[in-house]
Formats: structure tokens, C-alpha cells, sequence
């Protein structure tokens, strides 16, 4: 496993974003696509129809999508089937281990603002108002969902090494180490990449 300072091998094509929810995957997923000129699925968008209904063509998206030869994507829905078609062709995965303050602040102000806003996410669906981060079922309530799967990447990940050795696994720890590392990539594709916005917060 890899870290912010070292490396990568060789420049990737197919690449998975890896984190609880609310820790920036899809932010990360789309600036990896501009940056190395992949083609960004976000997978949510996949996976949720109208009424946040699940797809019934999900997988056969999943799976066509993962045959080509350039992507990046959320590493998620792993429990639906997603593995089967998306680890064994992923070349690398970026891991964003970030502390509990972090990915709770992010959540919530996104929660939030998304509530708020009533703003449009996938197939006309809507996140919920305010009141629902009052709802303690996690399958309703994405606070809790996050409370629930909050170490799932740290239990599952030494499986997913051992179990798909040619994957190269980059586990970054800080918002402030992934700038680290995406300028470093940056730098060795020879291209610059936009700053972040600071939050003190997430460093």
C-alpha cells in the first residue's frame, strides 16, 4: 500500500475512489478524470432511479462500463455485485482514510446544504429536508449510514490487497495529503490542477 509521498508505478487508466461516505470520492473521482483524461461514472447515478429506486439495469451498466479501457468511479456498491466486474479491472485505488471530524463537517454541511437547497441529485431525486438527520434508521438517515460503515474500508481493504494483487492501493490519511499527492501527479503528467478551496477544518 502506497502512500501520499510515494510514487505510483505507472500512469493508471481505470481507477477506484475509496471512502466512507462523505469523505470527497466523487470530488476526487471527477478532478482524477480532468487530470489524467478519464472518463468519470459516477456510480450513484448508476445505481438510483426515480423514488430512490434501485436500477434494475444497474449491473449490466456496471459491467459495460467496466470493460472499457478508461474510467474512474466511486468504489461503492460492493454489496450489489459491483466487484465482480470493477476490482479486477481497476489498475489503482485511492483510499481517503480521513479522521472522524473530517468526513462528519463534510457530511453534514453537504447534508445540509443539499436539504436545504432541495438541489436535484440523480434521475429527479432529492435529498431530504433537515428534520431527516432526526431519523436513526441508517437506511434513511445518511448521518447514521455513515456512523454504521465508518471502519468498513479499514476492516475490508488488507482483504482487497491480498485478493487482487495487481491493484496498487494508495491510502491517503489528510484532505491536505491528497493535495500533496494530486499535485504530485500533476506534476509527473505535466499538467497543473486548480487549488482547493481551504477549510481549515478539513486539513
Amino acid at each position: 500500500m502506497l502512500s501520499a509521498d510515494d510514487p505510483l508505478p505507472h500512469r493508471p487508466e481505470r481507477v477506484l475512489v475509496a471512502g466512507v461516505t462523505g469523505s470527497g470520492k466523487t470530488t476526487l473521482a471527477r478532478r482524477l478524470g480532468e487530470l489524467w483524461g478519464l472518463r468519470h461514472v459516477e456510480i450513484d447515478a448508476l445505481f438510483h432511479g426515480p423514488g430512490w429506486t434501485p436500477r434494475p439495469e444497474f449491473l449490466d451498466d456496471v459491467r459495460a462500463f467496466a470493460a472499457e479501457d478508461r474510467w474512474v468511479t466511486e468504489w461503492q456498491y460492493t454489496s450489489k455485485g459491483t466487484d465482480a466486474f470493477l476490482t479486477p479491472r481497476a489498475q489503482l485505488a485511492v483510499w481517503l482514510d480521513y479522521p472522524y471530524p473530517v468526513v462528519r463537517g463534510r457530511l453534514l454541511r453537504r447534508t445540509l446544504a443539499r436539504g436545504i437547497l432541495r438541489k436535484e441529485l440523480w434521475n429527479g431525486n432529492r435529498e431530504k429536508g433537515p428534520w431527516n438527520l432526526l431519523n436513526r434508521d441508517p437506511e434513511q438517515n445518511i448521518l447514521a449510514w455513515q456512523t454504521k460503515t465508518l471502519h468498513t474500508w479499514s476492516e475490508r481493504m488488507p482483504g482487497y490487497v491480498e485478493r487482487f494483487p495487481h491493484l496498487i492501493v494508495v491510502r491517503l490519511t489528510r484532505p491536505r495529503e491528497t493535495e500533496r499527492w494530486l499535485r504530485a501527479q500533476a506534476e509527473a503528467s505535466g499538467v497543473s490542477i486548480a487549488p482547493p478551496k481551504r477549510r481549515s477544518r478539513d486539513r
